[in-house]
């Protein structure tokens, strides 16, 4: 599978995502949205945005590297969240997280303030799509 970064020089350059990224050869790998829940179905850390983050990211770990691939197979996430200003106030710690799952990786991305998840006590839900294979 080959991979390119799209970013034209017409656009805001990129921080923390990229624009565009092509892709020949692999698999598509739709990820349905991973809130913060572990093996039982239960929300971790119900108050903490960055250790749910880790949650979700370990989710789709989970799911990418049982499909053969990994996290910089990721090609799109789309970010959803409660509370828009809570994220923005922690981009620096939720950074870090990012890069101890994806490296200096970024995929293309998206953020949405969302009133409500689907359980109660999620702050935060990632879902996206990987290109895996391809060899």
């Amino acid at each position: 599978m080959e991979k390119r970064i799209i970013n034209p020089p017409t656009l805001a350059p990129p921080k923390g995502f990229n624009h565009g990224i092509l892709v020949t050869g692999g698999q598509l790998l739709f990820l349905a949205g991973q809130d913060a829940s572990d093996a039982k179905g239960r929300i971790v850390a119900p108050d903490d945005l960055v250790a749910q983050f880790e949650q979700v990211l370990l989710n789709l770990k989970a799911v990418v590297e049982a499909a053969g691939g990994t996290m910089q197979d990721i090609v799109k996430l789309n970010v959803f969240v409660r509370d828009r200003a809570d994220y923005v106030a922690k981009l620096k710690p939720l950074g870090q997280v990012f890069r101890s799952y994806f490296g200096e990786y970024y995929p293309t991305m998206a953020l949405f303030e969302v009133s409500n998840l689907f359980q109660q006590e999620a702050l935060i839900e990632l879902e996206g799509i990987a290109v895996v294979g391809g060899e």
